[in-house]
């Protein structure tokens, strides 16, 4: 194990359904390290190769490990409507510097049910005019539907940009009661 790792204890990872496709969680002692969207054997396989390679561990599949019990049961609850509020513990390894802050404040401070703009959440993070680097963290964001990058939109009414896709997106708003549910 390197010393990026120490501590951390093992990297174990799991692949769920959901409304949104098969997401793919991975966790370490510290906490959810990652969510991946469209958990395909492709993807999963590119996610877990770029997290070990990251994180200095072979990842396991465990989806049974108490590392990620607890994120498992709150993506449902969160999915059947349940749940409106992440409490987790989160390992933010995989973030640093500004994109940090920036999912940080994203995750405190943008409740479910409302959205917040590029330029505003720049703002909040002490660095305007930052809206293009705050589009550039939410494209990095680790930790997807749990730090929820979905509730950032552009200033002039469009849905922004989406790592997910622009339907997942759409869908996860339509699920938080932002935007209306698809007809069909």
């Amino acid at each position: 194990m390197d010393a990026n790792m120490q501590g951390r204890g093992p990297l174990v990872w799991a692949a769920v359904g959901s409304d949104i496709g098969p997401l793919l969680l991975a966790a370490t002692a510290e906490g959810l390290v990652t969510v991946a969207f469209h958990a395909t054997d492709a993807v999963r396989d590119r996610t877990l190769d770029r997290l070990g390679s990251r994180l200095g561990a072979e990842p396991v599949h465990a989806p049974d490990s108490p590392l990620l019990t607890e994120a498992i049961r709150q993506l449902s609850a969160y999915f059947s409507g349940e749940r409106q509020v992440f409490e987790l513990p989160l390992d933010w390894s995989l973030s640093s510097g500004f994109n940090r802050q920036v999912l940080r404040e994203l995750a405190s401070g943008v409740p479910y049910g409302s959205v917040v703009g590029y330029g505003d959440l720049a703002d909040r993070v002490g660095s305007p005019g930052a809206a293009q680097a705050v589009g550039i963290a939410m494209g990095s964001n680790p930790l997807p539907v749990v730090v929820p990058c979905h509730r950032v939109v552009e200033s002039d009414g469009g849905i922004g940009g989406f790592g997910g896709g622009l339907e997942t997106k759409r869908r996860l708003l339509a699920l938080e009661g932002v935007l209306p549910q698809p007809l069909f």
